[in-house]
């Protein structure tokens, strides 16, 4: 049975770079701060969308951050929305504590 691939996504307009990882090089956006509300309302998955001021957890590193230190990875073709502890928990936005 051949493999299911989600269609890619657009990419964003922003520069990347590349951060190595034990699992292989991840991309990431540079996102200006003034263009941060614009991409976390592109971006995050429910509503309504929160303050770039709200304070929320990542579960997974059990550490709190502002959403604008949020990032975005591009990896298999889509952007990820996730945690400034991604790195070293994995956590992306589904595993933000409101």
């Amino acid at each position: 049975m051949p493999k299911f691939q989600y269609p890619e996504e657009p990419r964003l307009p922003f520069e990347t770079k590349i951060v190595p990882t034990e699992t292989g090089p991840v991309e990431v956006y540079i996102i200006p701060e003034e263009k941060k509300a614009e991409v976390l309302a592109l971006l995050f998955p429910f509503r309504p969308i929160p303050s770039l001021k709200r304070v929320v957890e990542d579960i997974h590193a059990e550490k709190k951050f502002k959403i604008k230190d949020f990032m975005v990875t591009r990896e298999d073709g889509m952007n990820m929305l996730v945690s400034p502890y991604y790195f070293e928990s994995g956590g992306t936005v589904i595993d933000w504590w409101l």
